[in-house]
């Protein structure tokens, strides 16, 4: 078996941090939607069936950070993990376009951290 590039493991790290993070702004984001969404936009066996997705979700998440700082050298994550997590983003995202679609006010998002400088030497 051949050794890792160096600095590979930091740059897995990296992408996977930032990935990680982005899941758990949308689970969060998803459950704020939830509880301003109306019947006529979604049937409340369905929003309390969403939300207990995304509840598991953001568990399965905070584990799955846990193992990531446990390990004694990078790690990343299966498909079979992460495929679920992005599917739950997207009926978060298609949540949001039937809430606009429907008028229904919601929370503005926060605001964006700024972007690392990328180009500086």
């Amino acid at each position: 078996m051949s050794n890792p590039e160096p600095g590979a493991g930091a740059l897995l790290d990296g992408l996977l941090d930032s990935l990680l993070g982005d899941f758990s702004f949308w689970f969060e984001r998803g459950l704020l939607l939830l509880s301003h969404c109306p019947d006529g936009v979604m049937a409340a066996q369905d929003r309390h069936g969403l939300a207990d997705q995304l509840q598991l979700a953001s568990r399965e998440l905070a584990a799955a950070r846990s193992l990531r700082q446990a390990a004694p050298a990078p790690m990343a994550l299966e498909m079979a993990t992460l495929a679920p997590w992005h599917r739950l983003v997207l009926e978060v995202w298609g949540l949001s376009a039937k809430l606009r679609l429907a008028q229904v006010p919601l929370p503005e998002l926060p605001p964006l951290p700024p972007l690392p400088n990328l180009g500086e030497a």
